[in-house]
C-alpha cells in the first residue's frame, strides 16, 4: 500500500504538520510494509529547513522529517513554492527533494490513500 500525505500548513502555529508526522511515524511503526511519501506545499516547505531550534519538549518537525525518511518514507518539495518564499538558496534536510506538479500528480494517482494537512 501506498499512502501520500499532502501538507499545506506552516510547520508551527499550527499542529497540522506535527498531526501529520505523528501519524506517518505511528503507520511506518506498526505497518512497516506499507510505503509513506510526504509532499510538502505552500508554507509547510518551511518545515523542511535545517538547524530547526525548538524549546525543550517542544516538538520539532526536522527531527520527525528525518525520523521518516530514515525508515524509507520519501519527501518532496513544492519547488515552484521554494521560489515563492525565496527560500532556493537554504539548506534543507537531507533526503527532503525539490520536485514539481507533475512529480504530484504521479504520487496522487499512485496512491492507495491520500491525506491532507
Amino acid at each position: 500500500m501506498k499512502i501520500l500525505f499532502l501538507i499545506n500548513d506552516a510547520p508551527y502555529g499550527t499542529e497540522k504538520f506535527y498531526n501529520a508526522c505523528r501519524l506517518a511515524i505511528t503507520i511506518q511503526k506498526e505497518h512497516a510494509e506499507v510505503d509513506i511519501n510526504i509532499f510538502l506545499m505552500a508554507d509547510s516547505v518551511t518545515g523542511a529547513l535545517t538547524n530547526q531550534n525548538t524549546p525543550q519538549g517542544y516538538y520539532n518537525i526536522e527531527r520527525m522529517l528525518k525520523s521518516i525518511i530514515s525508515k524509507g518514507g520519501k519527501v518532496k518539495l513544492c519547488g515552484g513554492c521554494i521560489d515563492a518564499r525565496g527560500l532556493a538558496s537554504l539548506e534543507f534536510i537531507e533526503g527532503c527533494i525539490r520536485s514539481n506538479m507533475s512529480e504530484l500528480a504521479q504520487w496522487s494517482v499512485e496512491a492507495d490513500k491520500v491525506f491532507t494537512f
